[in-house]
């Protein structure tokens, strides 16, 4: 078990990290874009505009290709979805956060390395991705990129 002050110490270098990461430019561009963003009224009815016909493509996606509204549905959600990525608040926000989710994925790399070739940590934005687990076994029968 780690001593009382060998894990002090180990939150106080954690804490210093996050504050480095915190005061980034990585960081700053990320808060700058959200701001932007969030502030933005077209792209907010765009974000909005995608949710609701997310809500319709989630109850189809229960019957897939046999419900009747299949092919209609799957049409708006790829021309809501299209139009969103498309607006330039939006497309700045995910280059942002795709960015920082790097810097976040090459920092947990490093101290998983420092420690350990053995240790897994996620990769090439796993985190972002819908079709890893995050589990980081990296076994061939899951999703992850930890591996």
């Amino acid at each position: 078990m780690i001593g009382t002050m060998e894990y002090a110490d180990i939150l106080d270098h954690s804490e210093l990290v996050s504050r480095m990461v915190l005061k980034s430019d990585i960081m700053e561009s990320y808060q700058k874009s959200l701001r932007a963003l969030n502030e933005d009224e077209e792209a907010q009815r765009l974000i909005m505009a995608f949710k609701d016909i997310k809500v319709h493509y989630e109850d189809v996606q229960r019957f897939g290709r046999y419900h009747p509204d299949y092919s209609d549905i799957m049409k708006k959600v790829r021309a809501a979805k299209r139009e969103m990525d498309m607006n330039d608040k939006v497309a700045a926000f995910k280059i942002a956060e795709r960015n920082l989710q790097k810097l976040l994925d090459e920092i947990s790399e490093y101290v998983a390395k420092s420690v350990s070739d053995d240790i897994k940590a996620p990769k090439d934005g796993a985190a972002l991705t819908d079709g890893g687990c995050g589990c980081g076994s990296g076994s061939s029968g899951c999703g992850c990129k930890a591996s």
